[in-house]
């Protein structure tokens, strides 16, 4: 039987890469979001992943036409960067809304399907800045760092179940995520350019990333897998990353970070 899997955020980056990856894995392959770009083997149905209703009608048509659901990739998402002092309200509630509460909202939807089923896999798309906070992208770094907490509750809750979840945790990708985001250089006289200079470091690593094409083959990968451990780091410098957070202090991690984003 093949299996059935949506892809949030599918239309382009990581989460097209994925959907790709999936069809040709022999999946049923779905993908959620605002604006169809037709695709070979996958399916799209419109959701804005900020509102709850839309995410669970989607997700009902999804059981209407194929009766079971095995994987979710939660992918949507977006960055705002900028100085915590002098982000708008609004701003720093539009990232959560769509990078956490989205997550939140196509995860609790499909869970009773899962669960009647006797099993699934639920992967979310965090980032090396949930254990390695930036400076200047604050909020970013909160919606990934709520997340890779959101997934080691929800594994726990949903074990009993069969059904497996796991972070995965990338680092500087090559992708439309970068023009995409949401800058604000406000304050920065105020903060001698750091906000502006922090920035274009990130933004410079992550034109010379990984490919969306390899992420999306890695996410893919994890998706498919029946278990593994509830955070994965993507990639060979992110994984050496990750084992140095836990080897050391973290108030020396946390100054490592400072020098490379926030002289």
């Amino acid at each position: 039987m093949n299996k059935v899997a949506i892809v949030t955020g599918g239309s382009g980056g990581i989460g097209r890469c994925t959907a790709a990856e999936l069809h040709r894995a022999g999946c049923i392959v779905y993908e959620f979001s605002r604006h169809e770009k037709p695709q070979r083997g996958v399916r799209h149905i419109t959701a804005d992943m900020t509102y709850e209703g839309q995410v669970k009608a989607a997700v009902e048509e999804v059981l209407r036409r194929e009766g079971r659901i095995d994987i979710l990739v939660n992918n949507a998402g977006f960055g705002i960067s900028g100085a915590a002092e002098t982000t708008d309200s609004k701003d720093a509630h539009a990232q959560l809304e769509l990078n956490l509460f989205g997550m939140d909202y196509a995860t609790k939807a499909v869970l009773p399907a899962m669960r009647s089923q006797g099993g699934g896999r639920i992967v979310c798309m965090s980032s090396i800045a949930g254990i390695l906070p930036i400076p200047f992208q604050l909020w970013y770094s909160v919606s990934k760092a709520g997340i890779c907490a959101y997934v080691l509750a929800l594994q726990n809750e949903v074990r009993p179940f069969g059904i497996t979840v796991c972070a995965v945790m990338p680092g500087d990708i090559a992708s439309g995520f970068t023009d995409a985001r949401k800058k604000s250089s406000a304050g920065d006289d105020v903060y001698a350019g750091r906000i502006e200079r922090s920035v274009s470091v990130m933004e410079k690593d992550e034109r010379g990333g990984m490919t969306p094409a390899y992420a999306g083959a890695y996410v893919a990968k994890m998706a498919l897998k029946k278990r593994s451990k509830p955070l994965v780091a993507l990639g060979f410098a992110y994984k050496g990353a990750a084992v140095l957070t836990k080897l050391l202090p973290r108030r020396l991690s946390n100054w490592i970070v400072g020098l490379i984003y926030a002289r």
